[in-house]
C-alpha cells in the first residue's frame, strides 16, 4: 500500500557509469563493478530524467565512476535542463577540456563538484592510482572557474593526506573557492575493503577539527566549509543520506533504484530495477524502499532516542557492515553495545602505518582471484 503522507525525493543521484580513469582506493562504488555492457542506454537514462521530474525531484547528481566516461553526458544534461532539474556534476576532473566544458556549459549545467585527494602528486597518486592528477584537476579548475560555473571543491580526507589540510583549505582560499568540503573517507565499498590502510589516527582528527574551525572562522562569509568526519570516531550517527529513502533516490549504472548508494549491501532486500520499475512505484510502494523508513523499525533504544527524528537511526549498510544486522543500531552511536569495539578498531587501525592499498579494479572477485584488468568499453 503507497504511503500517501511520503513526500517525493529532493534529489536523484544517477551513477551513469562504474568506468572511471582513477582506481581510488576509497571508493564507495560496490567490489563488483557493473561493466559497460550493462549500462542503461542514452534513452533509458533520459527516460529517468522524465520520471524523476514527473515525480517531483528538484535536483539531479551526475556521478559514476567518472560520468564524463560517457559521451552522452552533454545530451543527458541537456535533457535534464528541459525536465526543469537543477543539475550538479560530480567530477574528478581529469577528462575535462575546453571543449567538453562548452558542451556541458551549453546544456545547462548548473553547477560542478570537482575532487582532490590532496595537492601532492605523489599522495594522490597512491589514493588514486592516476599520475599527474593534481595538474589535471588544478587545470580543470582554472577552466571551471573561468566559465564562470558555481562550484564544490571536495577534499577526501585519509591517514595519507590528513596532514595536508591546511594547504588544501589555503588552496580553496587563494581561488577564491565558495563552498569546500572536507570529506573524511565513509567506509563502503572499496573504502571498507582498505579502510585498515586509510583511517585517520585520533591526533589526526583532532587536528583536523581545529583547523576546519580555525578557517571557518577566518573564511566567515567568504566560504563556506562543510566537513564530515569519519563516522568511527563519532559518538551520535548522522542521518545518513538524511533518513533511509527520505531525501534521495539512487539510480545504478544498470537501473537498479536504491534509497542509497550502498544499499545493495543488503542482500535480503529486493530492489526494484527500472526500466521494469518506475521512479514512482520505487519510491512509494517497494518494501526495499519501505524497510528503514522512517521509525517503525527502530529497536530499543533508538525507538525511544529524543534524536531518532533528527538521525533516523543512523546508516544501514554501516550497521550491517560493523555489527552484522541491518536492523540494529548503527555502532558508532554511543548507545550501542558495538560502539567501544568500533572505537577501537578505528585506534588500532590508524596506527598500522603504511598499509598496502587495493585499488579499485573491474576484475574483483575475492583474494584468491586471479588479478587480470578487464579494460571497459570506451
Amino acid at each position: 500500500m503507497p504511503d500517501l503522507n511520503l513526500s517525493p525525493p529532493l534529489a536523484i543521484l544517477l551513477e551513469l557509469t562504474h568506468r572511471c580513469p582513477l582506481r581510488c582506493a576509497y571508493c564507495s562504488n560496490p567490489l563488483a563493478l557493473t561493466p559497460a555492457s550493462r549500462e542503461l542506454s542514452t534513452s533509458d537514462w533520459c527516460a529517468v530524467l522524465d520520471q524523476a521530474a514527473d515525480l517531483g525531484v528538484l535536483q539531479v547528481h551526475f556521478s559514476g565512476g567518472e560520468p564524463m566516461a560517457r559521451a552522452d553526458l552533454p545530451k543527458l544534461i541537456t535533457h535534464a535542463t528541459r525536465v526543469g532539474l537543477y543539475s550538479n556534476l560530480i567530477t574528478s576532473g581529469v577528462l575535462l577540456d575546453e571543449a567538453r566544458l562548452a558542451l556541458l556549459v551549453e546544456a545547462g549545467l548548473s553547477h560542478i563538484q570537482l575532487s582532490f585527494q590532496g595537492l601532492e602528486e605523489t599522495v594522490a597518486e597512491t589514493l588514486s592510482g592516476f599520475k599527474g592528477g593534481v595538474t589535471k584537476k588544478q587545470a580543470a579548475l582554472a577552466k571551471i572557474k573561468a566559465a564562470g560555473l558555481a562550484l564544490t571543491l571536495n577534499f577526501v580526507v585519509t591517514r595519507q593526506n590528513a596532514d595536508e589540510l591546511n594547504a588544501m583549505l589555503r588552496y580553496a582560499a587563494e581561488q577564491d573557492i565558495a563552498r569546500v568540503e572536507v570529506a573524511n573517507t565513509q567506509y563502503y565499498g572499496w573504502g571498507l575493503q582498505n579502510r585498515a590502510g586509510l583511517m585517520p589516527s585520533e591526533a589526526q582528527l583532532e587536528r583536523m577539527n581545529l583547523l576546519v574551525a580555525e578557517w571557518r572562522e577566518q573564511l566567515k562569509g567568504r566560504m563556506v566549509i562543510d566537513y564530515v568526519m569519519p563516522d568511527y570516531y563519532a559518538h551520535r550517527p548522522k542521518a545518513c543520506m538524511g533518513g533511509w529513502a527520505r531525501r534521495f533516490l539512487n539510480v545504478m549504472p544498470d537501473g537498479v533504484l536504491l534509497p542509497c548508494h550502498a544499499a545493495q549491501t543488503l542482500t535480503h532486500l529486493d530492489f526494484p530495477q527500472f526500466p521494469a520499475s518506475t521512479l514512482t512505484a520505487a519510491w512509494f510502494e517497494s518494501p526495499a524502499f519501505a524497510a528503514y523508513r522512517g521509525t517503525d523499525w527502530m529497536p530499543a533504544p533508538c525507538s525511544s532516542c529524543e534524536d531518532k527524528e533528527k538521525d533516523w537511526g543512523g546508516c544501514r549498510c554501516q550497521a550491517l557492515a560493523l555489527a552484522g544486522d541491518a536492523g540494529t543500531l548503527d555502532p558508532v552511536c554511543s548507545r550501542s553495545p558495538q560502539h567501544q569495539r568500533v572505537t577501537m578498531l578505528a585506534r588500532r587501525e590508524s596506527q598500522l602505518g603504511d598499509v598496502a592499498l587495493q585499488l579499485r579494479r573491474f576484475s574483483f572477485r575475492d583474494e584468491e582471484a586471479p588479478r587480470t584488468e578487464v579494460t571497459p568499453r570506451q
